[in-house]
């Protein structure tokens, strides 16, 4: 399908759905159930199948992973929205004055928002459509998916597999290139959630406000971790390596860099040498390597690491040679020690198989450095002592944070997940997802007239609102002169 017939379906399919909205704008709750229920179903039926889109797509791809994550953690995420959705769809109650509003009620009813569009990364092409998909739906909204153009295999694969679930006016999937990816945040959607990086979500939050449409940007970022005095440890070092290598450091809650203890920093590159020779010697040519996405980005990264070395900086590779013949885009990890400030490495979000070591000498310094620079998506801290890892997690703006761990804040349903300034903005997952996706709709209740004050906001105010104005003065005054 070209882009033109791609366009013009998307264009038709939001008709349709704006349509069906309008017919039937507040879905049952046993219906959102029977619907977000389909989602286990269908990444359970076709796990295989997921298995070979990924690795067809990245040329090389764990299938643990494509399980583990693609799989069971929608699985997970579907059935912790199940289980919460009696819960977050009730109405909340809200304070209303008795003396001024009687018996009458104030509530927030959550309300479908519409159409959502949902721009999907390539990264995690599986998790990234169905996962959010569970909170829209919980939601009461119809959804439109665009898959990246970066991953075709998975892309049809997704595309099969909500049109066997769903009616096209629920859910459908749109496949194209660059052309529907512009057309895409100019529509006029009731939200758009856009997954990638920060240029790109410039231009779809500027589009998409041309027609008022509320966006959830989650851009990713240069994700750092503190290592505080007396945590460079095997288990910690084995933890921040294991994290960086999951996609080949292609995900967005990765480790970026790593700031160390100057006098730990030489410890911490021995322990990396170690676990490395001892458990991943072959990692560059391993089945557990994830290949990078594209020929593009595979030299990217590569020029990324001949720019340091060209620099004269200390670069330790681990996990082998890559085999230039093959054809699976697999890379080792690289340590890049002490890099100046000025590299492409640190100035860019890596997303790939790199990571900087950066000395320090004194943690308010390291406080300071990130402060200075864009908000991250995820902030990590290594310590034995939490006072100070949740010092330096208060004193520091990130999308979210983990103590003496990495990125799995970003794993866990029922945490609100997203981005901080340069970062992104709003939340999915848990009740954060569902309210992102809902209207909070203020509603008020009058309780019997003769027992509220409401008529006193309606002319003529001589009779009561002045009566009320100067109780309301006495009342104020009372309350400023006991505070």
């Amino acid at each position: 399908m070209s882009d033109h017939e791609a366009i013009t379906r998307l264009e038709s399919v939001l008709d349709l759905q704006r349509k069906a909205f309008i017919q039937n704008p507040l879905i049952s709750i046993e219906e959102r159930k029977t619907n977000i229920k389909k989602i286990p179903e269908m990444v359970l039926n076709h796990k295989d199948e997921i298995r070979e889109a990924l690795n067809q797509d990245f040329a090389s791809h764990p299938a643990a992973v494509s399980d583990f994550v693609e799989v069971l953690g929608v699985v997970a995420r579907a059935s912790y929205v199940i289980s919460k959705i009696d819960e977050w769809t009730a109405s909340e109650f809200r304070d209303v004055d008795p003396q001024m509003f009687g018996k009458s009620k104030g509530e927030i009813r959550y309300q479908p928002k519409g159409v959502v569009g949902n721009i999907v990364p390539w990264n995690f092409p599986i998790d990234l459509s169905l996962g959010p998909l569970c909170e829209m739906l919980a939601a009461g909204n119809r959804v439109i998916i665009k898959p990246s153009e970066y991953t075709p295999a998975t892309a049809n694969l997704l595309a099969r597999m909500i049109k066997e679930a769903y009616p096209e006016d629920l859910v459908t999937v749109v496949i194209g290139g660059l052309d529907l990816a512009k057309r895409f945040p100019q529509l006029r959607f009731d939200h758009i959630l856009y997954t990638g990086n920060p240029a790109v979500g410039k231009i779809v939050m500027g589009e998409a406000a041309k027609n008022l449409v509320p966006v959830t940007l989650e851009l990713g970022g240069k994700c750092p971790v503190i290592m505080t005095p007396g945590s460079v440890t095997p288990e910690n070092v084995k933890d921040i390596l294991g994290v960086k290598m999951i996609k080949s450091g292609q995900m967005c809650i990765s480790v970026d860099h790593v700031y160390c203890p100057r006098s730990e920093m030489e410890n911490f590159i021995s322990e990396a040498e170690l676990y490395f020779k001892d458990n991943l010697a072959d990692f560059a040519v391993s089945s557990d390597n994830t290949g990078m996405i594209s020929e593009r980005h595979l030299g990217r990264i590569k020029r990324l690491i001949a720019q340091a070395k060209d620099a004269g900086v200390r670069s330790i590779t681990l996990g082998g040679e890559a085999n230039a013949s093959a054809d699976t885009r697999q890379l080792p990890l690289t340590l890049v020690v002490n890099p100046p400030k000025d590299l492409d490495i640190m100035t860019d979000e890596i997303f790939g198989p790199i990571l900087p070591i950066l000395p320090y000498d004194d943690l308010p310094t390291v406080v300071n450095d990130i402060n200075m620079g864009e908000r991250p998506l995820g902030l990590y801290v290594y310590s034995d002592d939490l006072a100070t890892a949740n010092d330096v997690i208060n004193k520091t703006n990130s999308g979210g944070a983990a103590i003496n761990c990495a990125a799995i804040q970003g794993a866990i349903p029922a945490l609100a997940f997203g981005g901080s300034g340069n970062s992104g903005m709003g939340r999915h997952h848990g009740v954060e997802g569902f309210r992102e996706f809902s209207n909070p709709r203020g509603v008020f209740t009058r309780g019997r007239p003769g027992e509220d004050l409401i008529n006193v906001f309606t002319p003529p105010y001589a009779k009561g609102l002045q009566f009320v104005v100067e109780g309301g003065y006495q009342h104020a005054l009372k309350s400023l002169q006991g505070a």
